[in-house]
Formats: C-alpha cells, sequence, structure tokens
C-alpha cells in the first residue's frame, strides 16, 4: 500500500462501499464510526459511472475512500473511472457473510459490509495498474485456457487411436507425442476405407489440427509475454529458474511499487505464509492453501527449477534433508525465501509502464 492510500485512510469522514455485478453496482455510505447514511444502486455503464460519483460527492461530502468489491473483473470499469477522477480507491476482496435470521442477503448488505470492511482493516489494498501489466495478464490467461484446451485434445486424439480400426491404430500408436498430432493432421479418406475407418480418420484429423492451432496459439501469446517481461523486469530473467512466465504471474500479482505494503504481504498474498502449526514440544508449520495460486504455482516452478539447476539451492536441500525436515518443508521454505527476494528485486527494478 502506497504512503497516499495509508493516509487517506488517517481522517477519512465516510467510506463508500460498493458491490459490483454485470449489470449493476450497489453502493452504501457508511460513516467513520461505521453508521450507514444511504444507499444506491446503478447500471454499470458510463451514466451509472457518473451517477454513483455525483451520489458519492452529495452523500459522502468530505474525505472519502471507495471500498470496491471485484476491481479486477465487475469493478474494473468503475474503478479506472474513479481514479481517473482522482478518487482513493482500495481493494476489498469478498467480505465475510456473517450469519443472519433467515439468511438474509442483498447486494445493497453486501456493499455496507464491504465498506465496514475496510474500516476494520488495518491496511488496505491499491487495485491493480492497467497498461502493460493489464495486457500481461491478459496474455497469460488466454494462452493457460489454449494450454488447458490442448491437452483436452491429445488425450481425445489418444482416446480416438485406442478405438480406432486395426491398420489405423497400428499405423499410429508407436508415433511419439511430437509427431503424433502432425501425422493425423495429414491423414486422408478414400472410397476404400469403411465407413467407421472414415468417420476415425475425419475425427482424428480436425482433432489433430485443433491441437496444432492451439499450440501456435500458445507459443503466441508466450512470446508477447516474453516481450512484456523483458520491457518491464528484465532483471526478473537474471533469477536462476526464473522464466517469462513464472516472472508474468509475479508482476501480474505485485503490480506496481507500493501496491503491497512489505515482504509477508506479498508472501500473504502468494499463500507462502508459514501457517503455525505446533504442539507441546513440536514446532512446525503447514501448508498455505489461501492466496492467489497462480503466483503460488509460479513459486513452486521456480523453486522445482533451482532444486535441479541451481547448485546453491541443492546444497541447501542437501542440508536441511540432513537436518530431518520433509522434502515439503524444504520447498515450504524455500518458496517463502524467494518470495521476499523477488519481492524486494521488483520493487527496486520494475520499470513504469
Amino acid at each position: 500500500m502506497t504512503s497516499t492510500l495509508a493516509s487517506h485512510l488517517v481522517g477519512t469522514e465516510f467510506v463508500i462501499g460498493v458491490d459490483t455485478h454485470k449489470a449493476s453496482y450497489s453502493a452504501a455510505v457508511v460513516t467513520a464510526g461505521g453508521a450507514e447514511v444511504e444507499t444506491l444502486t446503478v447500471p454499470s455503464d458510463a451514466f451509472g459511472h457518473k451517477k454513483l460519483l455525483a451520489f458519492a460527492q452529495r452523500v459522502g461530502a468530505g474525505r472519502r475512500l471507495w471500498a470496491i468489491e471485484g476491481t479486477g473483473s465487475f469493478g474494473r470499469v468503475l474503478t479506472t473511472f474513479l481514479l481517473e477522477q482522482g478518487e482513493a480507491v482500495a481493494e476489498i476482496d469478498r467480505p465475510a457473510r456473517p450469519a443472519r435470521r433467515n439468511g438474509a442477503k442483498t447486494d445493497l448488505l453486501d456493499a455496507t459490509r464491504a465498506a465496514r470492511e475496510a474500516l476494520a482493516r488495518q491496511h488496505v489494498a491499491q487495485p491493480r495498474r492497467r497498461g502493460l501489466r493489464e495486457a500481461l495478464r491478459v496474455h497469460a490467461r488466454t494462452r493457460t485456457t489454449a494450454v488447458r484446451a490442448k491437452s483436452i485434445a491429445i488425450c481425445h486424439l489418444k482416446s480416438l487411436i485406442v478405438t480406432a480400426p486395426g491398420p489405423l491404430r497400428e499405423q499410429l500408436r508407436r508415433l511419439s507425442d511430437a509427431k503424433l498430432a502432425p501425422t493425423c493432421g495429414r491423414l486422408r479418406t478414400t472410397l476404400t476405407q469403411t465407413p467407421e475407418h472414415r468417420a476415425t480418420v475425419h475425427a482424428l484429423r480436425a482433432t489433430a489440427r485443433r491441437i496444432l492451432m492451439l499450440e501456435a496459439e500458445a507459443e503466441d501469446h508466450a512470446s508477447a509475454i516474453e516481450l512484456i517481461v523483458r520491457e518491464l523486469a528484465p532483471a526478473l530473467l537474471d533469477e536462476p529458474g526464473v522464466g517469462p512466465l513464472t516472472a508474468a504471474e509475479l508482476l501480474i500479482a505485485w503490480s506496481h511499487p507500493g501496491r503491497l505494503r512489505s515482504e509477508a504481504a506479498f508472501a500473504q498474498l502468494a499463500g507462502v505464509a508459514p501457517i503455525p502449526a505446533s504442539s507441546g514440544q513440536v514446532t512446525r508449520h503447514r501448508l498455505n492453501r489461501c492466496g492467489d495460486r497462480h503466483v503460488n504455482c509460479a513459486l513452486h516452478q521456480i523453486v522445482l527449477a533451482r532444486s535441479i539447476h541451481h547448485e546453491e539451492t541443492r546444497t541447501y536441500l542437501a542440508r536441511r534433508t540432513e537436518e530431518g525436515c520433509s522434502p515439503r518443508e524444504i520447498k515450504r521454505c524455500l518458496k517463502r525465501f524467494l518470495a521476499r527476494r523477488l519481492f524486494r528485486l521488483l520493487e527496486r527494478s520494475v520499470m513504469p509502464s
């Protein structure tokens, strides 16, 4: 969190909580003491943005803070609009839903809870920046969907081969994965083939071409990701085990200098902050399953790469194994170390977007 947003929390008179949805925004103005002043629901379009700002200026005139749910999804456009108007905006994850009589739940109640949660927190986070970092996120998520679709298509291709007519199965079953899709993409039907044979060839060819198309799409996004990473944070790629894809996930979560108040906050975001699980004379920590799983996965991949190719990491692994630590405990320690090291590197070396 930057000092600008931190200082805005001091002396805040009103907090406007906003629950965002595809078609509407529900807002609630709450005083610094937690009392609800007024609520409003507006459409999620340009008219709604202006009406919501005018509502806040009228009801919450004074030092105010916006606490918005979903700043990375349905609330992204509203967040950008408010920041352009010079408003202070805090990112609020989904507030806890307290047990209420008859299960009461409305969008306006959620907006009020978002505002009160912002007041209750010692620290609030800034929304992530757009620009190159948003472009990085778009490329990374689209590449992920292409890779997953390719995996599904490969499984389907192999299942088709298993049940294919005998001659066709024998022709394809011994091919390596690298040759399978190109070969299947070149298959042809003939009039002498049985209907089953022709149908299988048609399905194999269509599936193989889909695999090749998805592979090209994923490579295209990977190239775009590498260009952006080299522009924003070339120093990240000099770290052992860090490649363009893992560096991209770190940049997407971290976003910009000052968004996270400390390396401990970054570790919490990444889900690598240790959770005490000690009892009696046993002192230990357990796995943290919270946080951004994309960043957690990236740190895990970096640890695996360093465990193979980085001499200092291999020495550390050997030493901790001799001390009686389990492989999971050692990896947790390494991921926490990397969170600290990479956060400090990001804070001091990333180019502005």
